[in-house]
């Protein structure tokens, strides 16, 4: 029922997207990498992504730091992120947050958290 999925489609869009600028496309072409067997580009999406400062592909990154990738169900392929790769990741993230922060953001923050603790948003 519904609408059927274009596989290539959807890759094109998300290569668009990534191209663009945009960090969940990376994410989510690092996820279908990491589906088709292709781990070591799966990690470089994951990477710029990060860069960007998106944090689920930060934690993807970490994750692979830690564990590696299942190769197979029993077999974990490890190495595919270095420490200097996650310490440049974890670096190169902090440093886009850190960009995006203001006094008006975090006013704007502020002023968004107190209104839910009312119960008014």
């Amino acid at each position: 029922e519904g609408v059927g999925k274009d596989r290539k489609k959807e890759v094109y869009h998300l290569e668009e997207a990534a191209i663009g600028g945009h960090p969940d496309a990376r994410l989510n072409l690092g996820c279908i990498e990491e589906d088709n067997g292709r781990d070591d580009r799966a990690v470089k999406h994951w990477i710029i992504a990060a860069n960007m400062g998106h944090d689920g592909s930060l934690e993807n990154l970490k994750l692979v730091y830690r564990e590696g990738l299942p190769a197979s169900p029993q077999i974990y392929r490890e190495g595919l992120v270095s420490k200097e790769d996650f310490a440049s990741a974890l670096r190169a993230h902090q440093t886009a947050v850190d960009a995006t922060k203001s006094p008006q953001r975090e006013t704007a923050e502020r002023f968004w958290r107190e209104e839910a603790a009312r119960g008014d948003g």
